[in-house]
């Protein structure tokens, strides 16, 4: 699944402190989530077409929301 991550782990150690803290639930991978992000970004794609492997596609939208 690494080849699925367009950030290092470097830059999102640099992110890290933007996110927010988690609410009870434990957090989805954020570099995973971010990939997602970027792919639907990126191509142009609907929320609904994100591929499978970066999760939810509403998990992706409320995180990009």
């Amino acid at each position: 699944m690494s080849d699925l991550f367009w950030l290092r782990e470097a830059q999102m150690k640099r992110l890290q402190r933007y996110f927010s803290k988690s609410h009870g639930k434990p957090r989805v991978d954020d570099r995973r989530v971010l990939s997602g992000i970027i792919v639907i970004n990126r191509n142009g794609l609907r929320w609904r077409d994100a591929p499978k492997e970066y999760g939810p596609h509403k998990t992706l939208y409320n995180r990009w929301k």
